[in-house]
């Protein structure tokens, strides 16, 4: 699934997201959900959240729940 939609990224999901520092490679990070900072209910670009580590991107894919 991917992240453009607000309704499906939730706190404690597992997610691969893309850094602003790595839009151009496209380079994916993996990470829990700590925050949801985009207020609009789609982008199409991605969801940008805030990880548990701190680090903000756009989500890309979500893998699933935090076990």
């Amino acid at each position: 699934m991917d992240g453009r939609n607000r309704k499906d990224v939730k706190p404690g999901q597992r997610v691969n997201i893309v850094l602003k520092k790595d839009q151009r490679t496209g380079t994916l990070t993996e990470g829990t959900v700590a925050a949801l900072l985009t207020k609009s209910p789609t982008h199409p670009h991605g969801i940008k959240v805030r990880l548990t580590n701190g680090q903000v991107g756009r989500v890309k894919e979500i893998l699933g729940q935090e076990a």
